[in-house]
């Protein structure tokens, strides 16, 4: 299914990309999510070069940020107090340049978690995604309802990571490694974990990374999942389509099938159910959108074994932004949650 038609809906229900942001501060101060670690003396601070250690015996392992720190400015401040910082990050492995905007939750501040890694979400925008994320903005509350659903024990604290979807506004790109192109698979799948790593306080384990996404973020998301699930646990995909349908792909069969969700969740799932092996894909769909019969065809055919999935139906939703916060309410996020890594207060 080509995206079009979807973002053309999607853009009138959320609006111009310019009314997502209104009521961001813009502030543009200098940002830093740096914190006291908990311990002193060989431990400085946990913006300094960390490396790994564990929690405490028998927890997950934290890896502290390795380092260089990036330079974040303030795009957006919450009720709360806590910021959505900005900076432009250069992938290393990549070789694309792009901006990409984080939050980090109350809780990572909180001098109990100090020694603790978080779980981190990377949220991907339907549309083109460029030169903005509209996660970024204070129209969604994104960060607001995590705070909130977190208080609640609806989700985990997440760290919510918002890179640009595309290199520009003209193709889609399908987060792959298109011959001849931007590599936008390595920048989202390396490039910015490495960064988050690099920053902040995360886990070794994949079971505290994730992605969520709509439209053509979501079957990013869902391809990045499948395609790495050495890295990645979950996604909340809502509304994606199945299949990559770049038009840059013309010529690259073969590199098109490698990036095909469907191929990856059926290598995936011939493979043993272990706990090493289970991968857990949140899709959510609404009634006033297409597309429901296909997604519940992908389910049934391709979510086997150690892939796990779980669909969310949201009524009178549309395929838009709004609709899908409303479904991670219902109960995709809690889902999700329940099967990746949260924080450890200290003992």
């Amino acid at each position: 299914m080509k995206r079009l038609p979807r973002i053309l809906a999607a853009a009138l229900a959320l609006g111009s990309v310019a009314a997502l942001v209104t009521g961001c501060s813009e502030e543009e101060a200098p940002l830093t999510f740096d914190t006291p670690r908990a311990s002193s003396g060989s431990a400085g601070r946990a913006g300094e070069t960390g490396g790994r250690r564990p929690v405490h015996a028998r927890g997950p392992e934290t890896v502290f940020p390795t380092g260089p720190r990036a330079s974040f400015t303030t795009a957006n401040t919450l009720d709360d107090g806590t910021k959505v910082g900005v900076t432009t990050l250069r992938g290393e492995k990549s070789g694309f340049t792009g901006k990409v905007w984080v939050w980090a939750p109350q809780q990572y501040f909180d001098p109990k978690y100090a020694e603790s890694g978080f779980p981190v979400l990377v949220a991907l925008p339907g549309g083109k995604g460029y030169p903005v994320n509209y996660w970024m903005g204070g129209d969604l509350k994104l960060q607001q309802r995590i705070s909130t659903w977190s208080r609640e024990g609806k989700s985990l604290p997440f760290i919510v990571v918002m890179p640009v979807l595309n290199p520009d506004a003209k193709f889609y790109y399908d987060g792959s490694d298109i011959p001849g192109q931007p590599r936008m698979g390595t920048w989202l799948a390396e490039d910015v974990p490495d960064f988050v790593r690099a920053n902040f306080r995360t886990f070794k384990s994949r079971d505290g990374w994730g992605f969520m996404g709509s439209s053509s973020g979501a079957f990013v998301g869902l391809k990045s999942v499948l395609q790495h699930p050495d890295k990645f646990k979950a996604v909340i995909a809502s509304g994606p389509d199945t299949v990559p349908d770049s038009p840059l792909w013309a010529g690259h069969e073969t590199e098109r099938q490698a990036n095909n969700p469907e191929k990856l969740a059926q290598a995936l799932g011939a493979k043993p159910d272990t706990r090493a092996n289970e991968t857990y894909l949140a899709f959510q769909i609404g009634t006033k959108e297409s597309g429901m019969a296909r997604l519940k065809a992908f389910m049934k055919k391709y979510t086997k074994g150690p892939v796990k999935s779980r669909l969310q139906v949201i009524q009178d939703g549309g395929h838009d932004a709004r609709s899908y916060m409303r479904g991670m309410d219902e109960g995709s996020m809690e889902w999700i949650s329940r099967h990746m890594q949260g924080p450890v207060a200290a003992p």
